[in-house]
């Protein structure tokens, strides 16, 4: 398996062990909880005596959403951004944000990015010292519900 420099695999990503070196990583990507990386599609060996096998590619600065479920004979383009629960039968252009069942085209990565951008002036934004990890108390979870019970809001 090829992976990039900086590659973020946060719980339970799964990457397929009896065909890991067909599958590429690039640099700077990011996998969110219980993603699966498949080079495998065993559906046929039953009825035709084999199992198609395929390379997948990551290209760099990719974000795989959790439970994401990335299909043999796939490539993810670079920036390109795949919603969390899809299901990716076919390749994702550079720059594209797939979703769904099968994955489709549902915007681009400058657009949705753009449009973060927009709404974090108007948004509460937490500090690292906000998170499990850097010790939130509970009366700051007690605030941050508070806070965000009508909204959304952004942690760094």
């Amino acid at each position: 398996m090829k992976v990039g420099e900086n590659v973020l695999q946060l719980n339970e990503v799964k990457f397929d062990y009896s065909h890991c070196w067909l599958i590429e990583i690039g640099n700077d990507v990011v996998f969110a909880p219980q993603v699966y990386l498949l080079a495998h599609d065993a559906s046929t060996k039953r009825h035709i005596g084999y199992t198609k096998i395929a390379k997948i590619k990551i290209g760099d600065g990719a974000f795989i959403g959790a439970r994401a479920l990335i299909m043999p004979g796939v490539s993810i383009g670079k920036n390109a951004i795949v919603a969390a629960g899809s299901v990716v039968v076919k390749s994702v252009p550079d720059g594209a944000i797939v979703g769904g069942n099968p994955a489709k085209i549902i915007g681009t990565t400058e657009d949705y990015i753009k449009k973060h951008k927009d709404l974090i002036k108007e948004a509460k934004v937490y500090d690292e010292n906000w998170t499990i990890h850097n010790g939130i108390t509970e009366s700051m979870r007690t605030q941050m519900n508070r806070d965000l019970e009508n909204d959304s809001g952004y942690i760094v």
